[in-house]
């Protein structure tokens, strides 16, 4: 199993997806992580100054599952042209994935939706594309979860490595999406899920088996009609 993951900046990965490719990581899948833009826009320091620092924070925030490579498109100005599409399907070609993991085409950065639009292009024929969840959930309905509890330290560890962003903001949105997303499995309030959506095409139709395992099923406990009311009488309504 190969698993090819493109974020737009330096820490997309990590807040949108990390847990999962964790999973995978555990699961014995081949990881190629990717980084579009060199993060310059990121924050007040000097360009050159912050691509070399945001470079530095997310080979350590990703170190666990690998080393990034870093396509070095300027932040703030990814479009979906040739240039980006032909990077990115050479990349294709070197990793050879099984899965190609991006962001969603309606995300709030325009980074992000350029990616999108470039990745699902270049994938063509040869790979299957899974859209990351949005910022906040924001217009984005999921086709699978995966249930992250277990990875989510490890996560929220990554997320906090990007000290220049002022992490403990993407930190606490992240909490706050993923408990949300297991919710919706009803999953316990301690779980946490990582949504993401699959949009079939031929020759692609189904990938669940290519996903880490959702968080399990949970059935609704029915109510206990003989259960005695307040006032201690049986129920039989």
């Amino acid at each position: 199993m190969r698993v090819l993951a493109i974020g737009a900046h330096p820490d997309d990965l990590e807040i949108y997806a990390f847990g999962t490719l964790s999973a995978w990581a555990g699961m014995g899948a081949r990881l190629t992580l990717a980084i579009a833009t060199d993060g310059a826009k990121g924050g007040a320091l000097p360009a050159e100054e912050l691509k070399r620092l945001r470079a530095q924070e997310t080979t350590a925030a990703l170190a666990p599952l690998g080393a990034p490579l870093l396509m070095g498109f300027p932040d703030g100005a990814l479009r979906a042209d040739a240039a980006l599409e032909d990077a990115l399907r050479d990349l294709i070609g070197q990793a050879a994935p099984d899965l190609l993991v991006t962001h969603a085409p309606n995300d709030y950065h325009a980074d992000h939706r350029a990616l999108s639009a470039a990745a699902l292009q270049a994938s063509g024929f040869s790979v299957p594309v899974l859209f990351m969840d949005t910022m906040n959930g924001t217009g984005f309905v999921p086709t699978h979860w995966v249930d992250v509890t277990a990875h989510w330290p490890a996560k929220t560890a990554a997320i906090l490595a990007h000290t220049s962003q002022d992490p403990d903001r993407f930190a606490a949105m992240a909490t706050r999406q993923a408990a949300f997303r297991a919710g919706e499995c009803n999953a316990p309030p301690e779980a946490r899920a990582e949504a993401f959506r699959f949009e079939p095409r031929f020759p692609f139709a189904d990938i669940r088996a290519l996903l880490p395992p959702a968080p399990s099923l949970r059935p609704v406990g029915a109510r206990d009609r003989a259960a005695p009311d307040r006032a201690g009488r049986p129920d039989r309504s």
